[in-house]
């Protein structure tokens, strides 16, 4: 199984910026389609972003498009998601999640893998 750990959460005020980060203990990678996810609180898990194994495809969901980039360094293991303009609603723990064969970015059956989560506060 492979271990993903979240960074980079925090508080801060709206209209600033955030980058989380998700380590994987995986050397491959480059063969791992990832996303995030986040749950506010009463609220269901719900899909932020995701990016194909190559790092040449990705996905949002509406309400963060333009405003969040996700984003792969194969290299490194690593998977962000930098965060601009953010808003209260914006508000929730942030989870990082993996898997190999994901054809539905969105849905969270689709991956195998998650990370323990980071929270962001976003304060108005």
């Amino acid at each position: 199984q492979v271990q993903l750990v979240e960074s980079g959460g925090g508080l801060v005020q709206a209209g600033d910026s955030l980058r989380l980060s998700c380590a994987a203990s995986v050397r491959t990678v480059g063969s791992y389609a990832m996303g995030w996810f986040r749950q506010a609180p009463g609220k269901e898990r719900e899909f932020v972003a995701g990016i194909t194994s190559n790092g040449s495809g990705t996905y949002y969901t509406d309400s963060v498009k333009g405003r969040f980039t996700i984003s792969k360094d194969n290299a490194k293991n690593t998977m962000y998601l930098q965060m601009n303009g953010l808003k209260p609603e914006d508000t929730a723990v942030y989870y990082c999640a993996g898997g190999r064969g994901i054809s539905t970015y969105s849905a969270r059956s689709e991956y195998n893998d998650w990370g323990q989560g980071t929270q962001v506060t976003v304060s108005s």
